[in-house]
């Protein structure tokens, strides 16, 4: 069962419960705090995620995002925290004005579940091993 943490920096111009609304939209499982200038969740399920880049029509680029933020059982990534808000997915770097959602996920079978929550396609068709 993977392990998901979210953090997210809550900029004093920002509502805290915005950002836990922004990070709850993507993962609704999360138990999700805000404490000391950071909105902290964890959950263990990316069922939420894999099902709104699949809504988004993004599975490409998400298998490659968390392919190339992978590192032994470990991937990471970015989300951009207003588009979070909306309910969307939109991976972005570290310049976001307001900071983006960092995204970590540990599972000792990481590429399996990368392979379940962001599968391959052929023409933009998801691809069933």
């Amino acid at each position: 069962m993977p392990s998901v943490r979210i953090i997210s920096q809550v900029n004093p111009s920002e509502d805290p419960d915005k950002v836990r609304t922004a990070i709850l939209n993507i993962f609704p499982d999360a138990s999700v705090e805000t404490d000391g200038g950071y909105a902290k969740g964890e959950t263990q399920s990316l069922d939420n995620f894999g099902s709104l880049i699949r809504r988004q029509k993004i599975l490409d680029t998400a298998r490659s995002v968390l392919f190339k933020g992978r590192s032994g059982d470990r991937t990471r990534f970015l989300l951009n925290k207003q588009v979070a808000f909306a309910g969307k997915i939109s991976f972005c770097d570290r310049s976001q004005v307001l900071g983006p959602i960092e995204v970590t996920v540990d599972d000792p079978e990481i590429e399996a579940l990368i392979d379940k929550t962001a599968p391959r396609t052929e023409d933009g068709v998801e691809v069933r091993n």
